[in-house]
């Protein structure tokens, strides 16, 4: 018997393992200060337990996810069969002096050791702190077009 869509275990499955360590944005959608619904790409870490996000403080999502902290991330591939990890969760900020550790690990796997160092000393010219994204996964969905489908689907 599959495994139900919001099961944590899916995030071990060997399709969510590939999307959780490719170059592949998340989008992470959240409710703006206005209520109206934003999503936006973001590079991510994935530490086995957390996903970790990095974001200069100005960041406009930092207020709204300040006043609803509730989220949704989503990593897909854009290659039939489509490929989907689909995560809900909690997020939880915190200021960091300096660069996000883990952004600047994610930037070396999303642009290679050369351009990932090199984007973070430029940031570090741009901002003196970021805020520290962590999301701790509540529900998991994964689809793979294959075996496992959207639930609209009759099969």
């Amino acid at each position: 018997m599959p495994v139900k869509q919001g099961d944590l275990s899916l995030l071990q499955h060997a399709t969510s393992q590939e999307l959780l360590h490719s170059k592949i944005p998340a989008r992470l959608a959240y409710v703006a200060t206005d209520g109206t619904p934003r999503v936006v790409p973001i590079c991510f870490h994935w530490t086995g337990s957390e996903f970790i996000l990095g974001t200069p403080p100005k960041a406009p999502k930092l207020k709204a996810l300040a006043k609803n902290p509730k989220v949704a991330l989503t990593i897909d591939n854009d290659v039939y069969p489509y490929k989907v990890l689909l995560v809900r969760g909690t997020a939880h900020l915190q200021p960091v002096d300096g660069i996000v550790p883990e952004y600047a690990i994610a930037c070396e796997r999303y642009l290679g050791p050369e351009g990932g160092k090199a984007w973070v000393q430029n940031l570090k010219t741009m901002v003196s702190s970021m805020v520290r994204i962590t999301i701790t996964p509540e529900w998991a969905g994964l689809l793979d077009f294959q075996t496992r489908f959207p639930s609209a689907l009759p099969i």
